[in-house]
């Protein structure tokens, strides 16, 4: 069962940055809420106990069912969309035992995985139309099933780790310079169609998000609201912040001005609260994280090993960054929740298990002087 795996290769570091981020968010969702303290501890220990067990399974035995973990990506998202809660204009949770599960923050992790055994099947003819036609027919079912939820900010997330583990799979720099020459003008164009007042493709809180980041000062008692509070919060933290859970009267987060401050905005509650120097620590531990995946991957014993710790690598990397642009004012709100540190069991747990499937490339992995001398 654990024939090629050399334990002394066990990635200590990567498990205990996990730690280290998750129980800072357990601390800052305290502060924001703390009746959300509870599921998040459980999520915790739930995602540790999972992350230890898929780490020891061999990725390469789990690949060989990718049609099943395509087919079950699938079916959760079909399944979510007619049996599914509802909840605030959205249909994308099941209601387990009083716990929320949202299939997509899942489906994630699964698609990742589909990916890695596909590109790595079909590796040498993944410059070829009929392959590069597969990949992309295969990603619209699951893109269209969260989108219609509605759930836009999942979806880009999809489509960039679609992107991600395309270019892992050593998709040519032809292709890629292509679909950019393409992209960014049919972006465009199809942006201002989208925003047009007679196209309803995309709801009006989704126009109206755009529009507030395009024009802030004329939106910032309605849909700019929370961004703007929220960057006066962070701004507010100065240097070394008003201290973690405080009681500061002339406090954005007490005031309640700040909306989902223990989900999407928990970054608002970082910068109030720790400043300057809790804003680089967070981000630090999370580009570490990244940084540890990328280098698992690029010693990886095939292909489909690079996708999934690349892959996760890019999950963290692209939803951290968003999720901090957003906060900051940087991008349009999307809704994206902070990498391990946002409340939320299933996207918790889901990361746990992708760090997991990560630990395992390692695992097989062949020696390399990268990984010489850690723990």
């Amino acid at each position: 069962m654990f024939e090629g795996y050399n334990f002394k290769k066990y990635d200590f570091l990567l498990v205990l940055l996990c730690i280290a981020i998750t129980s800072a968010g357990i601390i800052f969702i305290k502060s924001a809420d703390a009746s959300y303290v509870k599921h998040q501890q459980e999520g915790f220990v739930m995602g540790l106990i999972l992350m230890v067990i898929v780490s020891f399974i061999s990725y390469r035995f789990v690949l060989r069912f990718y049609w099943i973990i395509y087919a079950l990506s699938i079916g959760l998202l079909v399944a979510v969309r007619f049996f599914g809660d509802s909840g605030g204009g959205a249909q994308r949770w099941f209601e387990i035992g009083g716990i929320r599960f949202q299939p997509s923050e899942l489906v994630k992790i699964l698609l990742i995985l589909f990916y890695a055994a596909f590109i790595m099947k079909h590796k040498e003819n993944i410059n070829t139309v009929r392959i590069i036609l597969a990949c992309v027919i295969l990603i619209i079912p699951p893109t269209i099933l969260i989108f219609k939820q509605p759930d836009l900010s999942t979806t880009i997330m999809i489509v960039a780790i679609f992107c991600v583990v395309m270019f892992i799979g050593g998709i040519s720099w032809k292709v890629i310079g292509g679909a950019i020459l393409v992209a960014v003008p049919s972006f465009v164009l199809a942006l201002r169609y989208l925003m047009r007042d007679d196209v309803h493709i995309i709801k009006d809180y989704h126009k109206g998000r755009i529009l507030a980041w395009l024009y802030p000062d004329e939106y910032g008692l309605t849909e700019a609201y929370q961004t703007l509070n929220a960057m006066t919060a962070i701004g507010s933290g100065q240097l070394s912040g008003k201290g973690i859970n405080n009681n500061v009267v002339a406090s954005v987060k007490n005031g309640n001005f700040i909306s989902a401050a223990h989900t999407d905005f928990i970054f608002a509650v970082i910068g109030e609260e720790t400043g300057f120097i809790g804003c680089c620590v967070v981000i630090g531990l999370l580009f570490m994280i990244s940084i540890c995946c990328i280098l698992i991957a690029r010693r990886a014993q095939d292909v489909g090993g690079q996708i999934i710790a690349g892959g996760m690598a890019g999950l963290i990397g692209i939803q951290t960054f968003i999720n901090i642009g957003v906060v900051t004012g940087l991008l349009p709100n999307t809704g994206l929740t902070l990498p391990f540190v946002s409340y939320g069991l299933t996207s918790l747990v889901s990361l746990f298990i992708g760090i997991g499937f990560v630990l395992n490339v390692k695992l097989q992995s062949p020696a390399s002087e990268y990984f010489e001398g850690e723990f």
